[in-house]
């Protein structure tokens, strides 16, 4: 085994679950001047037919980080059979489906254990973030997701204060291009919304510390419906796509039929057939991700107890970081503020890892979490332990 290779890979790894994107991945390699894969190959004796100029050994490009996030080889396997040419005379190397891949696990040593590629995984290509004009960053990004259309929440800050940043909806900020798709702001404060997700996982901990059978039979009743619901919305996104694949032959053999009639001219026959093909090609690509997802949820074991040592490892958080996030949080659905009994409340809800939201009772030695954020004069903002943030 490459050990520095090794180590370039694991550390792409970790800084995506930590909260990076692809470019801003590509960008820190090619600051710290981290050799290419190309030319490491070639600067440490392995044979490549591509060349690299001196001056891109260190330019990495967001496509290779990508690939490198999605290669299951990592883990210690081999798969075969990952790509095939519908014909003799058409080269073009098409992506096979999942079931026609042959998987063979442990094969060599892995370099990235099987939980962190699973992890990595279920996050990519979720993760859709901007720098502000401070080039700031925040480790919720790629984790809050909007309530009423499901779109990501856009990391801000304020104009007049840049110590206070915020997240909003994205599809709401684009209300003129897509409106009717999301009506509200679904604005929540960072530092607010950092608060509420360490007081929650602080209850967690001691609860699973002080009652662990209680939480490993919560976890298994959440975990339940979280699968449930996940394996049908995966299954419902399956048959869509096959059905859109079939409409699409369907469109194909109608204007290739006008085409051999006289109804269409052969340059606009042409360009229909390729934009039929582009659009097959990429729902051919999106059916095997979700074929693949589908076949982890369901192949899923043992996640109560796994979640259980990860809480154990963090039994005395005190301060909420990447690692601690990534390690607990799955996403986060944030709600619009609503005003109930003359008070602004909005509800947040807090998936974890693999067993979704979980519901601590109100038992003895259970921290009861206040939070208190004044922001402006006649306004605070305050936390209660139904994952409800009140404005008053």
């Amino acid at each position: 085994m490459d050990k520095k290779a090794a180590e370039i890979v694991q550390c792409i790894y970790q800084m995506y679950l930590d909260g990076y994107g692809v470019e801003q991945i590509a960008s820190q390699l090619e600051r710290e001047q981290v050799l290419t894969p190309t030319a490491h190959s070639q600067k440490y004796g392995q044979k490549r037919t591509k060349k690299v100029s001196v001056n891109g050994v260190y330019a990495w490009a967001s496509s290779v980080v990508a690939k490198i996030l999605r290669t299951q080889e990592y883990c210690g396997d081999v798969i075969n059979f990952k790509t095939y040419t519908k014909s003799f005379k058409n080269k073009k190397r098409l992506e096979n489906a999942l079931e026609n891949q042959m998987i063979f696990e442990d094969v060599h040593e892995p370099i990235i254990d099987r939980e962190t590629f699973r992890r990595v995984q279920e996050r990519y290509g979720q993760v859709r973030t901007r720098p502000t004009k401070k080039s700031e960053k925040s480790m919720f990004s790629g984790l809050l997701i909007c309530s009423t259309c499901g779109g990501n929440l856009n990391f801000h800050f304020n104009q007049q204060n840049h110590e206070i940043t915020y997240f909003n909806c994205a599809v709401y900020n684009k209300r003129g291009k897509q409106r009717g798709q999301c009506d509200s702001t679904h604005y929540i404060r960072t530092d607010f919304l950092e608060q509420v997700v360490l007081g929650d996982i602080k209850r967690i901990t001691a609860f699973a510390k002080h009652y662990e059978l209680e939480f490993l039979n919560v976890l298994t009743a959440s975990r339940g419906d979280h699968v449930e619901r996940k394996i049908a919305d995966t299954q419902h996104q399956i048959v869509v796509l096959e059905e859109r694949n079939k409409e699409l032959d369907a469109l194909f053999a109608r204007i290739y039929e006008d085409s051999v009639g006289g109804k269409i001219s052969e340059e606009r026959f042409v360009k229909m057939a390729t934009l039929y093909e582009v659009e097959q090609a990429e729902n051919e690509k999106q059916l095997v991700l979700l074929e693949r997802e589908l076949l982890e949820v369901k192949g899923e074991s043992d996640t109560a107890q796994s979640f259980v040592a990860t809480v154990k490892r963090y039994t005395r958080i005190k301060k909420l970081t990447p690692e601690v996030l990534r390690q607990f949080v799955d996403k986060i659905i944030v709600h619009h503020r609503e005003r109930i009994d003359g008070m602004d409340e909005q509800k947040i809800e807090i998936f974890y890892n693999c067993v979704g939201v979980v519901e601590v009772p109100d038992l003895k030695n259970i921290p009861q979490t206040e939070i208190h954020i004044p922001t402006r004069k006649g306004v605070a903002l305050s936390y209660s332990l139904m994952q409800q943030v009140s404005s008053f």
